[in-house]
């Protein structure tokens, strides 16, 4: 059986998840850093993702292109159908997630690992409003909003994201190194 598996990282706006991932993917450089595609637009200081029209989404949907999509935050996002062979071929993928999606990667793949990265509601204002994505309403907003639960039956690791981003990659690698082969 394949050692592969999915690695969702999920948590709020803010929560550093990029940064986060970044800094796994320097340490750990067998994991696969899924790029997703998203329709929005591309930014330097924001997540690296193939940025599509909702055409050219709806498109790649009807071609078969992802394993799996959703729609949040008045955008679309999607996993790339490659990801799913990574895995049953015992890669080991990173992947910036919705928790409202995850009940798709528990039936998309055999082995699905949870990292729930979180930070105090302090620490999210500042990033999102350092960030310029959103204005203050939005942001109030967004801090306001009661998460999706996570499945039950799932590894769940939780991470806070608080300190130096230094402190939470290597907190990160130490609660994921019995489950990772790195």
């Amino acid at each position: 059986m394949s050692s592969g598996r999915l690695i969702a990282v999920v948590g709020a706006s803010g929560v550093g998840k990029d940064s986060v991932m970044l800094g796994i993917a320097k340490a750990a450089p067998d994991l696969i850093r899924v790029r997703r595609t998203i329709t929005r637009s591309a930014d330097p200081d924001g997540e690296d993702h193939n940025s599509v029209t909702p055409e050219a989404f709806d498109a790649a949907v009807r071609r078969g292109a992802f394993c799996i999509h959703w729609a949040a935050h008045e955008h679309r996002y999607g996993i790339p159908i490659s990801t799913v062979g990574e895995v049953l071929n015992g890669k080991q993928c990173l992947v910036n997630f919705s928790r409202g999606a995850l009940f798709l990667a528990e039936k998309s793949f055999p082995s699905v690992i949870v990292l729930n990265i979180t930070a105090n509601p302090t620490t999210l204002a500042r990033r999102l409003s350092q960030r310029g994505r959103e204005n203050e309403h939005e942001i109030i907003a967004r801090l306001e909003r009661k998460p999706s639960a996570i499945p039950k039956g799932l590894l769940v690791l939780n991470i806070s994201n608080d300190g130096a981003l230094n402190e939470t990659i290597s907190n990160v690698l130490k609660v994921l190194k019995p489950t990772l082969v790195i």
